[in-house]
């Protein structure tokens, strides 16, 4: 098996598999296009990620909610589309290729690559280039998952807080009123805005702060009013 990229500059690589374990592809250019035409079925385009502070293509909204998630996870500190092309020959000496859809970086330096793909259209094709793309992220020490719909309440929750992802969310000091209010036992959403001051000043802080994790919640139902917030563990005031 070979892996080929295009690293920062622009530059075409391809190599044997066992040589690319050293390679930054968080780093690297997506490998192929994204093309849009008049009646496609998919919805191409740009996500701002927080992690990276920049734009990373997408080319579905399934994808683009997968970028989300991995943007909200605090353990991801850089993301990479189309990373890589996988070079392989089936035992019919067939010659097959794949590009992953995303690559992320750990902080421990540890990598997941993703595919995304609602499990009803996994084809017996798809599903073997899958298998392929395992065995590869494997032999290079990589996590490999196939991701399909995600909970719609908990991606519901993601698109409402990824609105207030942006630094310019950020207010030092309506953050430390508002860690203060939810510190010490959980307090319902618009009440803990209120108590830290005029809920139009606080609410976007609030709910960046609940993207950067420090404030929490149960994401697993419908975010609103009454939700129940308070400071994550751990968290530094």
């Amino acid at each position: 098996m070979e892996i080929g990229f295009v690293d920062a500059d622009g530059r075409e690589h391809r190599m044997p598999l066992a040589a690319a374990a050293d390679v930054p592809f968080e780093q690297v250019r997506p490998v192929r296009a994204f093309p849009t035409f008049k009646g496609q079925r998919n919805f191409p385009g740009w996500y701002y990620a927080a992690t990276t502070q920049g734009h990373i293509a997408f080319e579905s909204w399934l994808e683009r909610d997968h970028l989300m998630c991995l943007d909200f996870d605090p353990d991801v500190h850089a993301i990479a589309a189309q990373p890589f092309w996988l070079f392989w020959a089936t035992e019919h000496g067939l010659r097959r290729s794949h590009a992953p859809d995303l690559l992320a970086r750990r902080a421990d330096g540890s990598a997941l690559v993703v595919d995304s793909r609602p499990a009803e259209r996994i084809r017996p094709r798809d599903q073997r280039a899958f298998e392929a793309t395992r065995q590869a992220c494997s032999e290079l020490g990589w996590d490999y998952r196939v991701w399909g719909q995600v909970d719609p309440v908990f991606m519901a929750n993601m698109r409402w807080l990824a609105g207030y992802r942006h630094e310019r969310c950020y207010n030092a000091t309506v953050a430390d009123r508002l860690r203060s209010v939810f510190t010490d036992q959980e307090v319902p959403l618009t009440q803990g805005a209120v108590q830290a001051g005029e809920p139009l000043r606080t609410l976007p802080v609030l709910f960046h702060l609940m993207w950067r994790r420090e404030l929490v919640a149960d994401l697993s139902l419908l975010l609103g009013e009454h939700t129940p917030v308070s400071v994550a563990r751990g968290a530094t005031r």
